[in-house]
């Protein structure tokens, strides 16, 4: 079983002093954001699985083999902030990484943050995503993949962090606010 953080302080204090970051969770929720953010303040690379190693121009996916050699390439670095979940990859990111943050907004707040997004970059490529992948609005898709993200995605989450990572702290932020508690403990600007 992975080891899950309850005190926020001391995810606080693994935050400011960590190297190798997974930001993993539902489309929607923030990941993005809160990742620019964290390593920013870090000076971590920042890394969107979205735009480093999934998509080709035109949302053409990578193929899966090539996805792998990236990844393996990229965790053999001192540091990084990874943001993505993608959990077929945990084999070879878990053994890398210092501290995995989940962000686990529930999925009202996950389809909300999806369509405001989209609102803001319908059109246009958004900087976390593959050049050539022009933002849409979400189809039914992508909406029921956010519905039923917890119920078909996190269990699998979670044994894969036991089975790939059971040494890893894992900090669940469920709310903006919790996000917003750990910046201001680590002191990183909100």
């Amino acid at each position: 079983m992975p080891e899950f953080i309850d005190d926020m302080h001391r995810a606080a204090s693994l935050l400011a002093s960590t190297q190798r970051i997974c930001v993993i969770g539902c489309s929607g929720g923030g990941k993005s954001t809160l990742s620019q953010k964290i390593s920013a303040a870090l000076n971590l690379p920042y890394l969107s699985m979205d735009r480093e190693v999934f998509w080709l121009p035109g949302w053409t996916q990578r193929p899966r083999a090539e996805q792998r050699q990236i990844i393996s390439r990229i965790v053999q670095s001192d540091q990084w902030l990874m943001d993505g979940t993608n959990p077929s990859s945990f084999d070879i990111r878990l053994p890398r990484t210092d501290l995995v943050v989940w962000v686990r907004l529930p999925r009202w707040r996950c389809l909300l943050g999806v369509y405001r997004r989209a609102s803001r970059h319908v059109g246009r490529h958004r900087p976390e995503m593959a050049e050539g992948c022009v933002e849409r609005w979400p189809d039914r898709e992508f909406l029921s993949y956010i519905w039923n993200f917890e119920s078909r995605f996190a269990p699998r989450i979670v044994h894969e962090l036991g089975t790939h990572g059971p040494v890893v702290p894992v900090l669940t932020l469920k709310s903006h606010g919790e996000m917003a508690e750990l910046l201001d403990l680590a002191g990183i600007p909100a």
